[in-house]
């Protein structure tokens, strides 16, 4: 019984150890007044050299320092590097042609006339169809036995003289006449003939030797009794 009522109470703390917990407690708040009291005091005494540090800005807050790096993975692709582009060709001026009036004219030297060949002057090929003469223009006609008009220009056979018809003295002279005059027609339109001169052209005609083939047109009526050499008499068509 002694021992139960002896655990049931309990043990009264000590005085001493209250005393001192008690004093303990109550001297700290006056300890941190008397630590904010001597260093207001100080900071008063000293605030000229404190206040230059307390103005100092902040250091600023960068992106290197505000962003992190991104990781590199070793796994990752390589970045495409893209390719500097060419350099465009620059166009060189084409020298540009000079106007018609800047460029210089070359001097026109005159140009001698060159004088035909002798034989076109002389040799001439007639290819037109030939008539009798009549009232009107003589262009391409024949008149009698030994004239005849080619262009508009009065030709005379030379190498030969046949009768004229209106100049006949008999009529055996004017059928010879009829006769030569006819037969130079036709050999006349038989095809392509040569002219050439036999002298100066006169007022009577221009005397030309008329062939074809090497052959005489003269020299063919003379064959045929039609006419008759020239300076040779004609009494014998009146006989």
């Amino acid at each position: 019984m002694a021992k139960t009522a002896t655990r049931g109470r309990r043990k009264a703390p000590a005085r001493g150890k209250s005393k001192a917990r008690s004093s303990g407690g109550g001297l700290l708040p006056w300890a941190v007044i008397g630590i904010a009291a001597i260093g207001g005091i100080v900071a008063h005494d000293h605030w000229k050299s404190i206040q230059p540090m307390l103005a100092r800005p902040s250091t600023p807050i960068t992106r290197d320092t505000a962003e992190p790096r991104p990781v590199v993975r070793k796994d990752a692709p390589p970045k495409q590097v893209a390719l500097a582009a060419p350099t465009p060709k620059v166009a060189v001026p084409q020298p540009q042609p000079l106007p018609p009036a800047a460029i210089p004219t070359p001097m026109i030297q005159p140009v001698k006339a060159v004088p035909p060949p002798a034989s076109a002057a002389v040799s001439q090929t007639g290819t037109v169809a030939f008539g009798y003469c009549g009232q009107g223009a003589h262009i391409n006609c024949v008149g009698d036995g030994g004239v005849f008009w080619y262009k508009g220009e009065k030709i005379v056979i030379a190498d030969m003289a046949s009768p004229v018809v209106d100049q006949a003295r008999c009529d055996g002279e004017r059928r010879v006449a009829f006769a030569a005059k006819s037969r130079l027609l036709a050999l006349l339109n038989a095809g392509p003939f040569t002219m050439n001169a036999a002298g100066k052209a006169e007022p009577s005609g221009a005397p030309r030797v008329v062939s074809r083939d090497g052959r005489s047109f003269g020299a063919q009526l003379i064959n045929e009794g039609l006419a008759r050499k020239p300076g040779a008499a004609g009494s014998a068509w009146c006989a």
